[in-house]
């Protein structure tokens, strides 16, 4: 079988790692792909947005399914206009993937079919949000753009001037662009976050491993939101009877929700969860498989990837008895100095093989491209350096020691992934 992954960060390596190890697999493609991606497919320079572009390399090559990872494409319809040409795919198609493009939705859904969530209310008129911000008088306020804004359209205010300039930048100074023009203004939530993957074929939902992602640049959860800076899996938080009560309550529920409004949602559905002193609430849904989740998610992942793949594509998940590991796993992603705002690219790395690995770790590369035999850094998350262990403990061990063989000029990491879940913090 030959399969088309569309995306090229740390995500689709891991999805690309995990596919090459099924024997059904004859070949891999990915477009862009990236430097490390290139040691396990064959890469093309298509855009992952590129849908026309997208649709007529996999004409070309022809592929058994076509694997789409990213956000954006999936919201755009990709899976739509690949399915009208007869391909095979993994991910859901425009209407369901709405869930994550669009939140002003999916809270309504939630509010709907009374699925845990946060108070919230959505505005396109900056008096009127400003008005309700000041009506509620409860901080940290959370204020979020409507639409897709890579895992940064989302502003924790501490106090009125904060939530009020959040305001603007969204609504007036367009600081999101269009995602920005609705917003929602949500109650803060206290609690431990935990994400929870999904498989779905739109009628049956298998949760996969729990993990934790670490947002924050710097170490004690300080600095500014990032697509994450780490990650462990499983999440020692959540526990069997709170899984039980999220399947119930919420797993079960939005699948249910989506088909009665005719949306129903086929691949992988994330689960961005509170664990609030009133229960579990949904903090957000994702369309995809989350970044860096993934890379200690599929990890653990015993059963053939591709075969979920297609009883996902078939409907009868339910069939299907999916196995994972009882090890845990950790990921550290090294970043280049400065992001999420300005930083420097073209940097070379070193500590890593030819296949851009080094011993005792897998390497899933984010922001990376070969040149000459080199592996260069080419964006602001570079490398998600990721170990398995018995523990916890042992994978973090594990992963810390490699990121110390591993090198390139202004490297940024978290020296603390894994200490809340810990009990350290």
């Amino acid at each position: 079988m030959n399969i088309l992954i569309v995306g090229g960060g740390g995500r689709e390596h891991a999805i690309a790692a995990a596919l090459k190890k099924s024997p059904k697999v004859e070949k891999l493609y990915c477009a862009p792909g990236n430097g490390g991606i290139s040691a396990l497919a064959e890469c093309f320079p298509v855009k992952a947005t590129d849908i026309d572009g997208i649709v007529e390399l996999a004409k070309k090559l022809r592929p058994d399914y076509v694997f789409v990872a990213p956000d954006d494409p999936l919201v755009m319809g990709m899976v739509d206009k690949l399915n009208a040409e007869g391909f095979k795919t993994f991910g859901p198609c425009a209407n369901a993937a709405i869930l994550e493009g669009s939140k002003a939705f999916s809270k309504g859904l939630m509010k709907k079919y009374g699925i845990p969530t946060a108070a919230y209310e959505t505005f396109t008129d900056e008096e009127k949000a400003v008005e309700y911000i000041k009506k509620q008088n409860s901080y940290p306020a959370v204020i979020k753009a409507d639409g897709l804004a890579l895992g940064k359209g989302v502003i924790i205010a501490k106090d009125f001037d904060e939530a009020k300039a959040a305001v603007h930048s969204m609504l007036v100074d367009g600081k999101f662009g269009k995602s920005g023009s609705e917003i929602v203004v949500e109650e803060f939530m206290d609690g431990n976050e935990v994400t929870v993957l999904a498989f779905t074929d739109g009628k049956t939902v298998k949760p996969m491993v729990s993990s934790m992602d670490h947002k924050r640049a710097n170490d004690g959860d300080e600095g500014l939101n990032t697509g994450g800076m780490g990650t462990v899996a499983p999440n020692p938080l959540y526990t069997p009877e709170i899984a039980a009560e999220c399947m119930e309550k919420i797993f079960k529920p939005t699948i249910a929700a989506m088909n009665a409004e005719g949306r129903p949602f086929k691949g992988c559905l994330y689960f961005g969860l509170m664990l609030t002193k009133n229960g579990a609430k949904v903090v957000e849904y994702n369309c995809r498989f989350g970044d860096p989740e993934t890379q200690v998610v599929l990890p653990l992942l015993e059963t053939d990837l591709v075969d979920i793949m297609e009883a996902v594509w078939d409907e009868r998940l339910d069939a299907l008895d999916i196995k994972w590991s009882r090890n845990s796993c950790a990921c550290v992603v090294m970043a280049s100095g400065g992001y999420p705002e300005k930083y420097e690219t073209g940097k070379e790395i070193s500590g890593l093989d030819e296949n851009g690995q080094c011993p005792d770790a897998y390497i899933y590369h984010a922001g990376t491209k070969l040149e000459n035999g080199k592996y260069i850094t080419s964006g602001g998350r570079v490398l998600g350096v990721t170990c398995t262990g018995e523990t916890l403990e042992k994978a973090l061990d594990s992963a810390y020691k490699a990121v110390d063989n591993i090198s390139f000029e202004k490297a940024h990491y978290r020296k603390d992934i894994g200490a809340r879940a810990l009990g350290k913090r």
